[in-house]
């Protein structure tokens, strides 16, 4: 139960944490962290400048007293961080945590899905943007195929960390052909598909307007080979438009930040490995957390930091995108890899 609710100038409280563990990946998607930008000699976070698993549960249970209800773990791809279970139980542990889960590429879940769900995680989101074998080599930026995601898929599934969505990142003349195919397999195996509008996230993307392909037109591709029909939300604050399949077998999902921004119902808050909260996926700057923790800050001090940070919050930069000036939307931004999806 919080102990306080802090709201925005907006009149958003603050709801959903997402916690990036780590700024390293086993993949390069060129949406997120292009090979030729993060290849051998990039250098990451080293290990004494990220939290320790005891920092981030201390802070998730601030956010907790303030409001938070959802925690969800991400990247970089968290499960590269080693003994990730580890953090997972120790959060588990918090009370007032009503949905934990992480958002992961799965490659390496087939080995580790049951040590997550022993741990208390209780679902999980998997990254994939194609289940085109050569299409998935080329997007994934490591030549690293479907199957063992799959794999990963099912071992999720067999252990009961569900329900399971899966999250395709579309880019026109990439991926946009096998959608209805992919559409077509998750709903026939009763998993949740979302597809998410290609964003400028971060500004080492080369992302193009002319790359995106609209929550719209992606809709329409379905519907014409499956009909869909739009439903309500499942709660206030949920990003994807939701539409289910007319048969009654099961339904979509499309998050469409750039074309229909859905800024007026944010309640996220983002945790990056190096313990500063960005309140926007766009950000630019953080507000530092680690400095004062690691200097002996109580609690309270921390929680005023965050409330204070919280409450002058105005962020909403895909509604304010298209009115914006070519300087400020490729101002420096906060890269996607850092801060998680």
């Amino acid at each position: 139960m919080a102990l306080t609710t802090v709201n925005d100038t907006y009149n958003r409280p603050l709801r959903d944490v997402r916690v990036s563990v780590t700024d390293r990946c086993n993949f390069r998607c060129p949406y997120c962290m292009p090979a030729e930008i993060f290849g051998e000699r990039y250098k990451f976070l080293p290990r004494e400048e990220l939290l320790t698993f005891e920092e981030i549960v201390r802070l998730v249970g601030i956010f907790v007293d303030l409001g938070a209800v959802k925690v969800r773990l991400t990247g970089g791809e968290p499960l590269v961080r080693k003994s990730i279970e580890s953090l997972v139980e120790q959060l588990a542990g918090v009370e007032g945590i009503e949905d934990l889960t992480m958002t992961t590429n799965a490659y390496l879940l087939p080995s580790m899905a049951q040590t997550l769900k022993d741990a208390g995680l209780q679902r999980v989101t998997i990254s994939l943007d194609s289940l085109d074998d050569e299409v998935f080599r080329k997007m994934n930026g490591r030549n690293f195929g479907v199957d063992t995601v799959l794999k990963g898929l099912e071992a999720a599934e067999s252990v009961g960390l569900t329900p399971i969505k899966v999250n395709a990142v579309v880019q026109r003349g990439m991926n946009d052909h096998t959608l209805v195919d992919m559409a077509r397999y998750f709903k026939e195996r009763g998993h949740i598909l979302r597809f998410i509008e290609y964003m400028d996230v971060g500004t080492l993307n080369g992302w193009r307007m002319d790359d995106v392909v609209s929550a719209a037109q992606i809709v329409s591709m379905i519907d014409a080979e499956l009909p869909l029909e739009p439903i309500e939300a499942n709660y206030h604050g949920e990003v994807a438009r939701r539409y289910r399949y007319k048969d009654g077998t099961g339904e979509i999902g499309v998050i469409a930040s750039v074309t229909q921004p859905f800024c007026g119902d944010c309640t996220r808050l983002r945790l990056s490995p190096e313990g500063s909260i960005v309140t926007c996926l766009f950000a630019n700057v953080g507000t530092d957390l680690r400095g004062p923790l690691r200097a002996g800050a109580s609690d309270a001090d921390l929680a005023e930091i965050i409330t204070r940070r919280w409450r002058v919050r105005d962020d909403r930069y895909s509604e304010e995108r298209a009115s914006m000036t070519d300087e400020l939307r490729t101002r420096e931004k906060v890269e996607m890899y850092h801060i998680g999806g």
